[in-house]
């Protein structure tokens, strides 16, 4: 599953499933000199309304990660899943760990 998310006109965000490329091979550049993250949750994490501090990709690894919006739309994000996080200004979203921890890698994009 590969996901956007993004903020409305609204001032809040949504969710957009994107289809995974056609091609046999999709490059997408990225800034100089950015860097890729890797991250494990803590146990039972919960962030409450936030932003993304940049444009990104996040791809699930490990565990499961739960995203949540205004309107009340929740996805979960299982090893494999990727969110394309757009929603840089607005109320933003809520993610909690599922079931322990989850563990991803996220990488900035050019804006």
């Amino acid at each position: 599953m590969i996901v956007r998310i993004y903020t409305g006109d609204d001032g809040q965000s949504h969710f957009e499933e994107l289809g995974f490329p056609n091609d046999a091979t999709q490059r997408i550049g990225t800034k100089a000199g950015e860097d890729l993250i890797f991250r494990r949750s803590t146990e039972n994490s919960f962030s409450d309304w936030h932003n993304p501090g940049r444009r990104q990709y996040l791809f699930v690894i490990d565990g499961q990660m739960e995203v949540s919006v205004a309107d009340g739309s929740a996805l979960l994000f299982n090893p494999g899943d990727v969110l394309l996080a757009e929603d840089m200004t607005g109320q933003g979203h809520v993610t909690r760990a599922i079931g322990g921890t989850y563990a991803s890698v996220s990488m900035g994009i050019p804006d």
